[in-house]
């Protein structure tokens, strides 16, 4: 059996440093664990500290040789997001890798949305990932590297009480294209994931509080021709394949992870 030495000098990642936002939990959580495990030197940055630094101890316990570093940052402030970025710095350097998945969503309808709901969300999950970007890009060396944006299946298609979720995913898709295109000449390739139903701790809470969950569940389940919802596993090997040299002709695309969900028009 090979070692864990071993194992990690075949690693798709090998020696590249990774920063992944929204790290500390779901999709996030599972491409840090992957990309630990492909022989990365993991940063995860995350709002949430007890939460984050546990998902780093974690994942340090699992593989001490790659131990994960914890940043702490609100996606919403300039000024913390440019503090984690240079505390990667002055730890390590550079960064290869970076994964803008960090995100959040108001579910409510037009009418009863406030001000305050459309900012909390742009802020989040487009303003952050751009201001992410813009205070790392220096950090990727010459040779370049990857930045992998995560979007959803809500910025091509509708769904009710979800309008500044959709409008900031729809977003990040344009935003992808037009890194792609600025930072192309750099060796940076940038890409984004769509994905669909994943199944979340927030995804499992959301079943729980709603009226029958058993119901959603299975309603759920149906509509994708796959026959299943999605795990956080399916995203973070499609971040995987963008991420490391496998990718290394493709740029400026949006992946669809959706089991299919997409497909055809349903109820």
């Amino acid at each position: 059996m090979a070692s864990t030495d071993e194992l990690i000098s075949a690693g798709r990642l090998n020696g590249r440093v990774a920063l992944i936002s929204g790290g500390a939990q779901g999709i996030g959580r599972e491409i840090a664990n992957l990309f630990q495990r492909e022989g990365a030197c993991v940063f995860l940055l995350d709002c949430d500290a007890r939460t984050g630094k546990e998902a780093a101890a974690e994942l340090t316990r699992k593989n001490p040789s790659l131990p994960v570093r914890y940043l702490h940052a609100d996606l919403r402030e300039p000024l913390e997001i440019q503090n984690a970025v240079d505390a990667l710095r002055k730890d390590h350097g550079r960064v290869d890798v970076l994964v803008n998945n960090a995100g959040i969503e108001r579910e409510k309808p037009l009418e009863k949305l406030t001000v305050s709901d459309w900012d909390s969300v742009l802020d989040v999950n487009l303003r952050g990932a751009f201001l992410l970007t813009q205070a790392s890009v220096s950090l990727f060396p010459e040779s370049g590297g990857a930045i992998v944006n995560i979007s959803s299946i809500h910025a091509s298609h509708a769904f009710p009480d979800s309008i500044p979720y959709a409008c900031s995913k729809a977003a990040m898709v344009a935003l992808t294209r037009n890194l792609a295109l600025e930072l192309a000449p750099r060796h940076i390739r940038v890409n984004c994931i769509c994905p669909g139903y994943i199944d979340t701790r927030l995804w499992e809470e959301y079943l729980r509080n709603s009226p029958d969950p058993s119901a959603l569940a299975e309603q759920t389940t149906r509509l994708h021709p796959l026959g299943r919802r999605g795990m956080p596993a399916d995203v973070s090997e499609a971040a995987l394949f963008l991420a490391s040299s496998a990718s290394a002709f493709i740029t400026g695309t949006d992946l669809i992870v959706d089991g299919g969900l997409t497909l055809r028009a349903h109820p």
